[in-house]
Protein backbone atom coordinates (compact mmCIF):
# COMPACT_ATOMS: atom_id res chain seq x y z
CA UNK A 1 0.00 0.00 0.00
CA UNK A 2 2.55 2.66 0.82
CA UNK A 3 4.61 1.68 -2.46
CA UNK A 4 1.41 2.21 -4.49
CA UNK A 5 0.96 5.58 -2.63
CA UNK A 6 4.07 6.76 -3.22
CA UNK A 7 3.86 5.97 -6.70
CA UNK A 8 -0.03 7.40 -7.53
CA UNK A 9 1.41 10.61 -5.37
CA UNK A 10 -0.82 13.59 -5.44
CA UNK A 11 -1.50 15.61 -7.88
CA UNK A 12 0.96 18.93 -8.73
CA UNK A 13 -1.08 21.83 -7.82
CA UNK A 14 0.46 25.90 -8.32
CA UNK A 15 1.30 27.71 -4.70
CA UNK A 16 -1.63 29.19 -3.75
CA UNK A 17 -2.16 31.52 -0.74
CA UNK A 18 -0.64 30.54 2.79
CA UNK A 19 -3.03 30.55 5.92
CA UNK A 20 -0.72 33.91 6.69
CA UNK A 21 -2.24 35.62 4.22
CA UNK A 22 0.75 36.12 2.57
CA UNK A 23 0.10 36.57 -1.58
CA UNK A 24 0.99 33.74 -3.70
CA UNK A 25 4.27 33.24 -5.28
CA UNK A 26 4.85 34.37 -8.89
CA UNK A 27 6.82 31.90 -10.70
CA UNK A 28 9.80 33.89 -11.88
CA UNK A 29 11.25 34.05 -15.47
CA UNK A 30 13.99 30.47 -14.39
CA UNK A 31 11.70 28.96 -13.36
CA UNK A 32 8.76 29.56 -15.74
CA UNK A 33 10.21 27.59 -19.23
CA UNK A 34 11.12 24.80 -16.77
CA UNK A 35 7.68 23.79 -15.82
CA UNK A 36 6.41 24.38 -19.16
CA UNK A 37 8.88 22.06 -20.51
CA UNK A 38 8.31 19.36 -17.62
CA UNK A 39 4.04 20.10 -18.51
CA UNK A 40 4.93 19.46 -22.27
CA UNK A 41 6.61 16.17 -21.48
CA UNK A 42 3.77 14.86 -19.11
CA UNK A 43 1.59 15.87 -22.04
CA UNK A 44 3.49 14.06 -24.70
CA UNK A 45 3.24 11.03 -22.61
CA UNK A 46 0.10 11.37 -21.78
CA UNK A 47 -0.51 11.13 -25.08
CA UNK A 48 0.95 8.40 -26.10
CA UNK A 49 -0.94 6.59 -23.44
CA UNK A 50 -4.25 7.40 -25.06
CA UNK A 51 -3.06 6.39 -28.28
CA UNK A 52 -1.82 3.08 -27.39
CA UNK A 53 -4.76 2.58 -25.31
CA UNK A 54 -6.97 3.82 -28.12
CA UNK A 55 -5.32 1.79 -31.02
CA UNK A 56 -5.38 -1.63 -28.28
CA UNK A 57 -9.19 -0.69 -27.88
CA UNK A 58 -10.57 -0.71 -31.75
CA UNK A 59 -8.19 -3.84 -32.50
CA UNK A 60 -10.15 -5.95 -29.34
CA UNK A 61 -13.22 -4.30 -30.37
CA UNK A 62 -12.89 -4.77 -34.17
CA UNK A 63 -11.42 -8.07 -33.99
CA UNK A 64 -14.94 -8.97 -31.88
CA UNK A 65 -17.06 -7.79 -34.07
CA UNK A 66 -15.97 -9.82 -37.32
CA UNK A 67 -15.60 -12.94 -35.49
CA UNK A 68 -19.41 -12.92 -33.87
CA UNK A 69 -20.59 -12.11 -37.31
CA UNK A 70 -18.63 -14.53 -39.12
CA UNK A 71 -17.19 -17.12 -37.14
CA UNK A 72 -19.71 -17.42 -34.30
CA UNK A 73 -21.74 -20.66 -34.24
CA UNK A 74 -19.27 -22.23 -36.80
CA UNK A 75 -16.63 -24.76 -37.24
CA UNK A 76 -13.26 -23.16 -35.90
CA UNK A 77 -10.83 -22.19 -38.01
CA UNK A 78 -7.25 -23.71 -38.21
CA UNK A 79 -4.65 -21.17 -38.38
CA UNK A 80 -1.56 -23.12 -37.37
CA UNK A 81 -3.30 -26.67 -37.70
CA UNK A 82 -4.34 -27.94 -34.35
CA UNK A 83 -1.86 -25.82 -32.61
CA UNK A 84 -4.07 -22.63 -33.07
CA UNK A 85 -7.73 -21.70 -34.25
CA UNK A 86 -10.27 -19.68 -34.31
CA UNK A 87 -12.87 -20.46 -32.17
CA UNK A 88 -15.71 -18.20 -30.60
CA UNK A 89 -17.06 -18.53 -27.15
CA UNK A 90 -18.97 -16.75 -24.59
CA UNK A 91 -16.96 -16.33 -21.77
CA UNK A 92 -18.82 -14.63 -18.13
CA UNK A 93 -15.38 -15.02 -16.03
CA UNK A 94 -11.92 -12.99 -16.08
CA UNK A 95 -9.23 -13.33 -18.81
CA UNK A 96 -8.53 -16.90 -19.76
CA UNK A 97 -12.00 -18.01 -18.85
CA UNK A 98 -11.39 -18.37 -15.45
CA UNK A 99 -14.14 -17.69 -12.57
CA UNK A 100 -17.38 -17.38 -14.73
CA UNK A 101 -19.39 -17.49 -11.33
CA UNK A 102 -17.59 -14.07 -10.43
CA UNK A 103 -19.01 -11.59 -13.33
CA UNK A 104 -19.92 -8.70 -11.52
CA UNK A 105 -16.92 -8.99 -9.23
CA UNK A 106 -14.84 -8.84 -12.35
CA UNK A 107 -16.40 -6.23 -13.96
CA UNK A 108 -15.72 -3.67 -10.97
CA UNK A 109 -12.12 -4.69 -11.35
CA UNK A 110 -11.50 -3.82 -14.28
CA UNK A 111 -13.58 0.02 -13.73
CA UNK A 112 -11.37 0.15 -10.34
CA UNK A 113 -8.40 -0.37 -13.03
CA UNK A 114 -9.50 2.41 -15.01
CA UNK A 115 -9.26 4.63 -12.27
CA UNK A 116 -6.14 3.64 -10.70
CA UNK A 117 -4.29 4.44 -14.37
CA UNK A 118 -5.88 7.66 -14.89
CA UNK A 119 -4.94 8.38 -11.30
CA UNK A 120 -0.90 7.63 -12.32
CA UNK A 121 -1.57 9.48 -15.51
CA UNK A 122 -1.00 12.80 -13.39
CA UNK A 123 2.64 12.06 -12.41
CA UNK A 124 3.38 10.28 -16.13
CA UNK A 125 6.83 11.01 -17.54
CA UNK A 126 7.94 8.12 -18.18
CA UNK A 127 7.60 6.32 -22.23
CA UNK A 128 7.41 2.27 -21.02
CA UNK A 129 5.45 3.33 -18.58
CA UNK A 130 2.85 5.42 -21.02
CA UNK A 131 2.57 2.17 -22.80
CA UNK A 132 2.50 -0.19 -20.49
CA UNK A 133 -0.55 1.47 -19.00
CA UNK A 134 -2.16 2.28 -22.60
CA UNK A 135 -2.13 -1.68 -23.14
CA UNK A 136 -3.84 -1.88 -19.84
CA UNK A 137 -6.38 0.64 -20.30
CA UNK A 138 -7.33 -0.38 -23.56
CA UNK A 139 -7.28 -3.83 -22.67
CA UNK A 140 -9.28 -2.87 -19.42
CA UNK A 141 -11.86 -1.06 -21.68
CA UNK A 142 -12.22 -3.39 -24.19
CA UNK A 143 -13.10 -6.34 -22.00
CA UNK A 144 -15.11 -4.16 -19.61
CA UNK A 145 -17.53 -2.59 -22.70
CA UNK A 146 -18.35 -6.54 -23.49
CA UNK A 147 -19.38 -6.57 -19.74
CA UNK A 148 -21.72 -4.02 -19.89
CA UNK A 149 -23.22 -4.29 -23.52
CA UNK A 150 -23.11 -7.93 -23.97
CA UNK A 151 -25.67 -10.50 -22.99
CA UNK A 152 -26.99 -11.78 -20.66
CA UNK A 153 -27.43 -7.95 -19.16
CA UNK A 154 -25.97 -4.97 -18.10
CA UNK A 155 -22.24 -5.36 -15.96
CA UNK A 156 -23.26 -8.98 -16.63
CA UNK A 157 -22.09 -10.02 -20.22
CA UNK A 158 -20.40 -12.36 -21.49
CA UNK A 159 -16.83 -11.17 -23.10
CA UNK A 160 -16.07 -12.64 -26.28
CA UNK A 161 -13.06 -14.85 -26.70
CA UNK A 162 -11.36 -16.49 -29.65
CA UNK A 163 -8.09 -17.06 -29.86
CA UNK A 164 -7.85 -20.41 -28.98
CA UNK A 165 -3.86 -22.26 -28.71
CA UNK A 166 -3.66 -25.92 -28.23
CA UNK A 167 -3.68 -27.35 -24.67
CA UNK A 168 -4.60 -23.19 -23.06
CA UNK A 169 -7.72 -21.47 -22.69
CA UNK A 170 -9.10 -18.92 -25.01
CA UNK A 171 -8.88 -15.55 -24.92
CA UNK A 172 -8.93 -12.17 -27.43
CA UNK A 173 -6.88 -9.22 -27.80
CA UNK A 174 -8.30 -7.38 -24.56
CA UNK A 175 -6.63 -9.90 -22.79
CA UNK A 176 -3.20 -10.08 -24.56
CA UNK A 177 -2.97 -6.45 -24.14
CA UNK A 178 -3.70 -6.49 -20.17
CA UNK A 179 -0.89 -9.44 -20.11
CA UNK A 180 1.39 -7.86 -22.11
CA UNK A 181 1.05 -3.86 -20.57
CA UNK A 182 1.28 -6.03 -16.75
CA UNK A 183 4.65 -7.91 -17.93
CA UNK A 184 5.89 -4.82 -18.63
CA UNK A 185 5.04 -3.05 -15.66
CA UNK A 186 6.90 -6.06 -13.71
CA UNK A 187 10.02 -5.45 -16.00
CA UNK A 188 10.40 -1.60 -15.10
CA UNK A 189 9.09 -2.35 -11.68
CA UNK A 190 12.38 -4.38 -11.32
CA UNK A 191 14.33 -2.01 -13.11
CA UNK A 192 13.72 0.52 -10.65
CA UNK A 193 11.77 2.70 -12.80
CA UNK A 194 8.94 4.85 -11.48
CA UNK A 195 6.01 6.55 -13.79
CA UNK A 196 7.12 10.02 -12.98
CA UNK A 197 10.70 8.97 -14.67
CA UNK A 198 12.73 8.15 -11.68
CA UNK A 199 14.69 5.60 -11.29
CA UNK A 200 15.25 3.97 -7.38
CA UNK A 201 17.11 0.93 -6.12
CA UNK A 202 15.91 -0.79 -2.96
Amino acid sequence: MAEAERIIGTPDIPDAEGADGAEPQQPSEDTGPADGAVGGRRRKKILVLLCVAVLAYLLDLGSKMLVVAKLEHQEPVELIGDWLQLDVIRNAGAAFSFGEAFTVIFTAIAAVVIIVIVRLARKLYSLPWAIALGLLLGGALGNLTDRVFRAPGVFEGAVVDFISPAHFAVFNLADSAIVCGGFLIVILSFRGLDPDGTVHKD
